[in-house]
Parts: C-alpha cells; structure tokens; sequence
C-alpha cells in the first residue's frame, strides 16, 4: 500500500540537515551542557538533601530527554558517571 506520508519522512531521513536544523541541535546542546553544569554546582554546595540532590538529577535526566528524545543510553553514559562520582563525594556514598 502507498503511503505518501511515510514515503516522505523516509525521504526527509536521507537528507542531509539544514543549517537551522544544526543550529537548533547546537543550542540544545548547549542548554544541557549548562543544566548538568548548574546541577553539579548546586549539589557540590552541599546544601541539598541527598534526597533533594536525587530529585535534582532525575528532573535534569527528564529535561534532557525532552530535549534528545529517546537518548537515554547516551544521557547514562555521558552524565550518570558525572552526577554519580559528585554525589558520592558530597554525601560520601558508596
């Protein structure tokens, strides 16, 4: 069965991106980039919780993924080790 709508976002998938298109991923990067960045700061302070810190990188983990769906392998290999290596030496977990 022919179906136009199918045909064209495989065709779409071929492209190569527009230039909007890798500006708009360059800026979700970089708002990531600075997510993760004020997250580990905040917890570094020492002033939450190890509770709250959890809260805070599951609600970053969350925005990630709004932002990069289905990049969730991605997120707990680039990310996790991060957040996993500052909150074992905040709160001296193990």
């Amino acid at each position: 069965m022919f179906r136009p709508d199918t045909e064209a976002a495989q065709n779409r998938a071929l492209l190569p991106p527009t230039q909007e298109q890798i500006d708009e991923e360059s800026r979700r990067i970089r708002r990531l980039r600075i997510l993760v960045h004020l997250t580990l700061d905040t917890i570094a302070s020492g002033d939450l919780s190890a509770e709250e810190a959890a809260g805070m990188i599951a609600a970053t983990r969350r925005a990630a993924l709004e932002m990069f769906p289905g990049k969730e392998r991605a997120f707990d290999l680039i990310y996790r080790p991060q957040f996993q290596r500052m909150m074992n030496a905040v709160y001296r977990l193990q």
